[in-house]
């Protein structure tokens, strides 16, 4: 006897697209619904129990308060802190030569330079630190952090040439200052005085780090304020 061949099963069909997106929104229109329902129930809990209201009001508004008055206190102790700043000259050798810029930034804020930033790196034309003191003069500084203080290599006339081409043609600094731990060379001294280049070698930072003055009170022949009142 011939066997018959197996019967050859009928693919499933495939539920057309049109079903599919039928499905989904219902789908949607129920999840719309009972959003809908859930909200309006609220409402309505909400309205015959004014107290529950009240209370979330309450709490929200406390929650912003405690917000307001912590950011203010913190706010305010970064101030204080600023205002205390002081280093040792040991403190500023142990830094690295990034840190030593952001605590030269510091000492600025702690003068009233309110705008002071650090900007040292890449591409920085010369320039570490920029800030606007109480009397409108901009200052452009450059920071040369040497880790030996004294005894390391004395900063030379080629900083000095660089932050000369762009202190004032390109930050518009009315302060040029070049800030260094360590010391100068008689060349950059020469070359910074017929310039006028302000220097900070390791005894006036010594100084304006401690807090005894600011530093345009340390330095010679700084510019005239822009603004004389500023400080009134």
């Amino acid at each position: 006897m011939s066997r018959r061949p197996p019967a050859r099963r009928r693919p499933a069909r495939r539920r057309s697209r049109k079903t599919s997106g039928g499905e989904q929104l219902v789908l949607v229109g129920g999840g719309l619904v009972i959003a809908w329902a859930l909200f309006m129930g609220l409402l309505s809990f909400l309205a015959s129990h004014l107290w529950v209201l009240v209370v979330l009001v309450l709490l929200v508004g406390g929650a912003v308060a405690a917000s307001v008055v912590t950011r203010q206190r913190a706010a305010q102790w970064e101030r204080v802190k600023s205002q205390g700043l002081r280093y040792a000259l040991t403190q500023l050798d142990a830094l690295h030569h990034r840190q030593f810029e952001h605590a030269v930034r510091d000492l600025m804020r702690r003068d009233g330079c309110a705008n002071a930033v650090q900007v040292g790196g890449a591409g920085d034309n010369g320039a570490d630190v920029k800030a606007t003191d109480p009397y409108g003069r901009r200052w452009v500084i450059q920071c040369k952090h040497r880790r030996a203080g004294l005894a390391g290599s004395p900063v030379g006339t080629p900083d000095l040439q660089v932050l000369n081409g762009t202190g004032r043609p390109v930050h518009k600094g009315d302060v040029v200052v070049l800030v260094t731990n360590g010391r100068f060379s008689k060349p950059a001294v020469e070359f910074a005085r017929s310039q006028r280049l302000h220097l900070v070698d390791r005894a006036v930072l010594g100084e304006w780090a401690s807090g005894s003055r600011p530093l345009w009170e340390l330095l010679r022949a700084v510019p005239p304020p822009r603004r004389p009142t500023a400080l009134s």
